[in-house]
């Protein structure tokens, strides 16, 4: 889950996806790799609790599989993170192929999990792209405003610097658009302005502005948990079943 501006729902996503997917009978991991914390905290893992984080991974101190710890989801795991990770890109800028600690840390664990997300940091930092590095495939959600646009061009060469130099399987998997107003003609346009542009890389899948997603945080638990019935927990239901169906696809053609 990747998206240099912050504020546009990619923790919230990251948190509920995959507590979706794992409702969907998916072995699901989810690497908190934001310093500050957001997805660790929005699971109710207290920082008592994380002894071992994502940045023990980088520092190569712990293996992922010591770092995963149970969550109040069945079939999810996390690997939370802490204050520590942000002065990794400091840390870490001489270390040899910097760009794969993280990938050489998850490695052993990609027969264990049907999906691993990676919850970056709001930047395009080191972190990031460890993250870019590892993965197989970007998911960028996308707050519907016209501001959110601005960093995407950005974005979307970053992706295509890494694939070229660092990780040719690398691709994007697509574009989520987060915090849609029914209410706002805005809303549309921007959803409109971004299909026009990204093009079957949009999920049919929009995420609505909803206070039951911004309240659930602060409870400890994903939307899903919290009010399965409101729209939001709705939007990724149907957002994972979407995911799960392209999945397929392009398995298929593998």
């Amino acid at each position: 889950m990747a998206n240099q501006k912050g504020g546009v729902g990619k923790t919230t996503t990251a948190i509920n996806l995959a507590t979706a997917l794992a409702a969907c009978g998916k072995q699901v991991l989810l690497v908190d790799l934001d310093p500050q914390g957001n997805a660790s905290t929005g699971l109710g893992i207290d920082r008592t609790r994380r002894r071992i984080t994502s940045y023990d991974l980088l520092a190569g101190a712990a293996s992922a599989a010591e770092a995963a710890l149970d969550t109040v989801v069945p079939g999810m795991k996390l690997i939370p993170a802490s204050v520590d990770l942000s002065g990794a890109e400091i840390e870490l800028v001489d270390a040899e192929r910097r760009e794969y600690l993280l990938g050489r840390a998850l490695e052993p664990l990609r027969g264990s999990y049907d999906f691993i997300l990676i919850d970056c940091p709001p930047s395009l930092g080191l972190l990031t792209l460890n993250a870019l590095v590892a993965a197989d495939a970007v998911l960028v959600p996308l707050q519907c405003e016209f501001l959110a646009l601005e960093g995407l061009s950005h974005l979307m060469m970053t992706i295509e610097r890494v694939r070229q130099a660092l990780n040719p399987r690398l691709e994007i998997q697509g574009v989520v658009l987060t915090m849609f107003d029914k209410r706002n003609s805005l809303s549309d346009l921007v959803a409109a302005d971004v299909r026009g542009h990204f093009g079957p890389k949009v999920y049919d899948t929009v995420i609505p502005r909803n206070v039951r997603i911004s309240e659930a945080p602060s409870h400890g638990k994903p939307v899903l948990l919290y009010d399965l019935r409101c729209p939001g927990s709705q939007a990724y239901i149907h957002l994972a079943s979407e995911l799960l169906r392209r999945e397929q696809a392009r398995a298929a053609l593998r």
